[in-house]
């Protein structure tokens, strides 16, 4: 009898336990066909260049590491950020702002660093404007209407601003494009005065433009012809490539490998370059944002005033 009354004490928890065995199960574990491994892009540039060339990613990942994965684009810098703390994504191609503010929030680690066209490993924020805006330099830009894109964007707000800031430089109206080429394209048609997008040095052979105005060549072919660099912010280490912090290291390793395995081969340097510029990817630590983020405690940036632009 007292057997029978415990036994009944016991059976909500039994029912909680059998639930969640029932769902891990069908859910099956991380990396089956049930539960893909989810991989989100920052949405600095358009989504379904991103969307295509990830597929061909998603596939060598597969074929290399036996998992099944997914991809997204979320609709914001932040939103890719969240994701972590929400247990929505895995593995995230991040900006180097998101990537501070997803460790210090949830942990996020990075693993890889992108290399660039010319073996660059760093980057860094630029000034444009057209060449028949009358500004010159960035002084000019005092009083007159600015794109910036996104409130987390590293090159493309926060060390531009901080710039600007510290010169006491106040623009006009500001609006955030919430992609580099929308503020090229803004600059371009003349809806604003000036912008800030990513820099890139051009092609070293054929001195091809290859910062955020080549985003827009085929849309705009004299692009170069009609919108100028004025300035530019201080170097900033390369974006990484970001693993939720309670992925089992085995995983984590496997599809490293893999990532560094694809962009070695012609289908994978042709994707990835598409997606995000990336020639490259080479083995990356945390440390290597400590210069990123001492500079943003020396200028007075932190994460919640950022989220409240």
């Amino acid at each position: 009898m007292k057997f029978f009354k415990y036994f009944l004490y016991q059976l909500p928890l039994i029912a909680f336990i059998i639930a969640i065995s029932f769902r891990q199960l069908n859910e099956g574990a991380l990396g089956t066909s049930s539960n893909p491994i989810r991989i989100y892009f920052t949405p600095s540039v358009d989504a379904n260049r991103i969307s295509f060339n990830a597929k061909a990613l998603t596939n060598f990942l597969h074929r290399e590491t036996g998992y099944y994965y997914t991809t997204a684009v979320p609709a914001s810098f932040v939103a890719v950020v969240e994701a972590f703390g929400t247990g929505k994504v895995e593995v995230a191609a991040i900006n180097t702002f998101s990537y501070l503010m997803a460790h210090a929030k949830y942990g996020a680690e990075a693993r890889l660093r992108i290399v660039r066209e010319g073996n660059q490993t760093t980057y860094k924020g630029q000034f444009i404007t057209r060449f028949d805006s009358g500004i010159h330099d960035i002084e000019d830009i005092n009083g007159k209407s600015m794109a910036y894109v996104d409130p987390s964007s590293t090159s493309g707000y926060i060390l531009p601003k901080a710039m600007l800031d510290e010169r006491g430089i106040k623009p006009g109206e500001t609006v955030f494009a919430m992609r580099h080429d929308n503020v090229v394209i803004m600059v371009y048609q003349g809806q604003v005065k000036a912008g800030a997008t990513y820099y890139a040095p051009p092609e070293p052979k054929t001195g091809k433009i290859m910062d955020a105005r080549m985003r827009v060549l085929q849309q705009y072919p004299e692009v170069a012809e009609k919108v100028k660099i004025i300035g530019f912010t201080q170097d900033i280490p390369n974006d990484p490539w970001v693993f939720r912090k309670d992925m089992s290291e085995v995983m984590k390793e496997k599809i490293t490998d893999a990532l560094i395995k694809f962009v070695n081969t012609p289908e994978g340097r042709k994707a990835l370059f598409d997606i995000y510029d990336i020639t490259g990817l080479i083995p990356a630590k945390d440390s290597d944002y400590d210069g990123l983020r001492k500079l943003l405690e020396k200028q007075n940036i932190n994460f919640e005033d950022l989220m409240k632009n």
